[in-house]
């Protein structure tokens, strides 16, 4: 991977992160904290990994992402404009009577999304379906599932992850954005998810621990998941919660709350002296 095409990833996740804060300000609602946390792996998705046409939404042969995950919505749309999938000038709709943007993802109602989601835990259980319908059809798409680490305290998760092992989907990869914070505090502490690595491993699963917010690791761990024959992977990202905004990084309070007039100003203009400090 060259300089020049990580810089050019690194400039987009800005610029998704940017779309963040607009977007749950002017709601004056949302979920910025575990969107944020999760921007460079959905950007290194969305414009490096995926095989996708967002002409052809519906292209039999596209990769799918779901995001299981589905409060961090905002990171999800932010991307899908970027991408083209819908005009970027539609972000502002966020969470808006009649709008196609509601606060948890619709398959119903947009293009690109491949699944209804915000129920926690049932998204991986969606995922491993497409993997095993993409395995009898034949086909050779690969599916990609966003988890956060306070939804794996559900139990259909582990369902889903003995069913996933079991089916052999090695065309199935999980990314668990593991920031370690949850709406009501420090995952640790709620209902500790750890071990997390030996837990994957133990259900049959390859599991690679990188940090999510190298670009080199992300991409250096979906091509690992690429080479795995015979079982499906999972990518344990360490995030932080509301990276790139100095007031909200590892701040549980900012999971479900939205910044004001004065924050959005102060997180702008931290994001854009970072890409002005980067060129």
């Amino acid at each position: 991977m060259n300089e020049a095409k990580l810089q050019e990833l690194a400039r987009k996740a800005n610029t998704i992160r940017q779309h963040i804060i607009r977007m749950v300000g002017e709601a004056k609602s949302g979920h910025p904290g575990g969107s944020l946390s999760a921007a460079d792996i959905v950007t290194t998705l969305y414009f490096h990994e995926m095989r996708i046409r967002p002409e052809e939404p519906q292209w039999p042969d596209r990769d799918r992402f779901v995001l299981s995950k589905g409060h961090a919505a905002p990171v999800l749309y932010a991307a899908l404009a970027e991408k083209g999938f819908f005009p970027v000038d539609e972000l502002h709709t966020l969470r808006k009577i009649n709008s196609r943007l509601q606060g948890h993802p619709s398959m119903k109602h947009l293009s690109g999304v491949e699944m209804s989601t915000g129920s926690l835990g049932q998204g991986l259980s969606t995922a491993v379906g497409m993997a095993l319908a993409g395995k009898i059809d034949r086909k050779d798409f690969r599916v990609y599932a966003l988890l956060g680490d306070g939804e794996i305290q559900e139990g259909q998760i582990w369902e889903a992850a003995m069913a996933a092992a079991h089916y052999k989907l090695d065309n199935l990869v999980g990314i668990l954005d593991h920031n370690g914070l949850q709406i009501d505090g420090p995952t640790c502490e709620v209902m500790s998810p750890e071990p997390v690595a030996d837990k994957w491993q133990a259900f049959g699963w390859h599991v690679v621990v990188i940090d999510g917010h190298d670009f080199k690791q992300i991409i250096s761990a979906l091509q690992e998941a690429r080479r795995v024959k015979g079982k499906p992977a999972m990518i344990i990202a360490n995030t932080v919660k509301g990276k790139g905004i100095s007031f909200m990084e590892n701040e549980v309070g900012w999971h479900g709350s939205a910044p004001d007039a004065e924050q959005v100003q102060q997180a702008l203009a931290e994001l854009q002296g970072e890409v002005e400090q980067n060129e």
